[in-house]
């Protein structure tokens, strides 16, 4: 096995290009959920996969709304979070 088939990798739905058509739920139903009343699909409990069939979910999406989050960007909210803080910090007055 390879590097990339071992990998676990986070997984997002963008609701708003989101069309309901079920491929992710068909292909990871313990990974994804289509709401029948919104039909989006939504993550559904950790959110991750192997990086192959993560990358195999992405490509069947008909609308692209599936994504694979990048480890340096699971970190960067937090770190961009307190770089906006400091700079309310920097007036003295």
């Amino acid at each position: 096995m390879s590097d990339e088939q071992t990998e676990m990798v986070l997984v997002t739905v963008d609701e708003e290009k989101c069309i309901g058509a079920g491929q992710c739920e068909m292909l990871e139903e313990d990974t994804f959920y289509v709401d029948d009343d919104t039909v989006i699909a939504k993550v559904i409990g950790t959110g991750m996969l192997e990086r192959s069939r993560a990358n195999l979910i992405v490509e069947t999406c008909p609308s692209q709304a599936i994504s694979i989050v990048e480890a340096s960007a699971q970190e960067s909210p937090v770190g961009d979070a307190q770089e906006d803080s400091g700079a309310e910090e920097a007036d003295p007055s």
